[in-house]
């Protein structure tokens, strides 16, 4: 039984369910196990999987904690913010990646198209959709998910349990990072946006110079095509730039420890 099980003792399972919380947190916003394309049953058994294994990496720096129920509840929730703040790093990019796509469809005439997204468990444009796709298999590529659980692990030597708290550096460091979120955006669509908003001012002119021509019903394939050309063409700056933006969680991952741990 030992050995299936690393707690012993009602103490030992409390400080497992810190774990647990923590470890959900993170599950819970990380792109790709966070949105409903992951059923729940298999959510539950990976995060009680993953915290099972972890649990005798770190339970020898882990303190004694408090008997009563109230405040063990408390700081598991606490874990659990700690996992999402890490989850929410990447959420931020993905969201980037969403926004991006939300322009190329508006610009492109798919406003009125819109398709189930199972990353994000919302509506969104087709092309939001085809974009997020595209994100998700870099980031497993990457190997960033790996980076996120190794996070997880070296958190406990630098964020103790139950030290999530609201400072204003923490405040400060979420407001850069979701302004990032239109940066990026920018970033990413600009090739497109820049390609489609061409041909919009060069079909304005044409409507103006023959207005006989039913430049409307012309806008429609011509928007459609360029924008798909475009994309294509410009693939690997999408890639190029959507990995620079991974590359660099590595360094908030360290800053958010230090605001939580200071």
């Amino acid at each position: 039984m030992s050995q299936l099980f690393p707690f012993l003792d009602a103490a030992e399972f409390s400080l497992f369910s810190m774990v647990l919380g923590r470890m959900a947190g993170l599950f819970s916003a990380i792109p790709l196990f966070g949105g409903k394309m992951v059923p729940a049953r298999i959510k539950v058994a990976t995060v009680f999987a993953m915290s099972l294994l972890f649990f005798p990496m770190v339970k020898a720096g882990l303190p004694l904690l408090p008997t009563d129920s109230i405040s063990i509840v408390l700081l598991i929730m606490r874990e659990a913010l700690i996992g999402l703040s890490l989850g929410l790093l990447a959420q931020v990019i993905f969201s980037a990646v969403e926004f991006c796509g939300q322009i190329i469809g508006q610009q492109m005439g798919f406003s009125a198209a819109s398709l189930f997204d199972p990353a994000m468990g919302t509506q969104v444009s087709i092309m939001s959709v085809m974009l997020n796709l595209f994100g998700l298999l870099l980031f497993m590529v990457m190997g960033m998910h790996h980076v996120f659980i190794r996070a997880i692990v070296e958190s406990y030597t630098v964020v103790p349990l139950g030290a999530w708290h609201m400072s204003g550096g923490l405040l400060q460091f979420v407001i850069t990072t979701t302004t990032g979120v239109f940066i990026l955006a920018i970033k990413l669509v600009a090739p497109v946006m820049v390609s489609l908003l061409a041909a919009t001012v060069a079909l304005g002119v044409m409507a103006r110079s023959f207005p006989q021509m039913n430049i409307f019903m012309i806008s429609f394939p011509l928007n459609i095509g360029l924008g798909f050309i475009v994309l294509g063409i410009t693939l690997m700056v999408f890639f190029r730039t959507l990995g620079h933006a991974f590359n660099g969680l590595g360094q908030q991952i360290n800053a958010l420890f230090r605001l939580l741990g200071s």
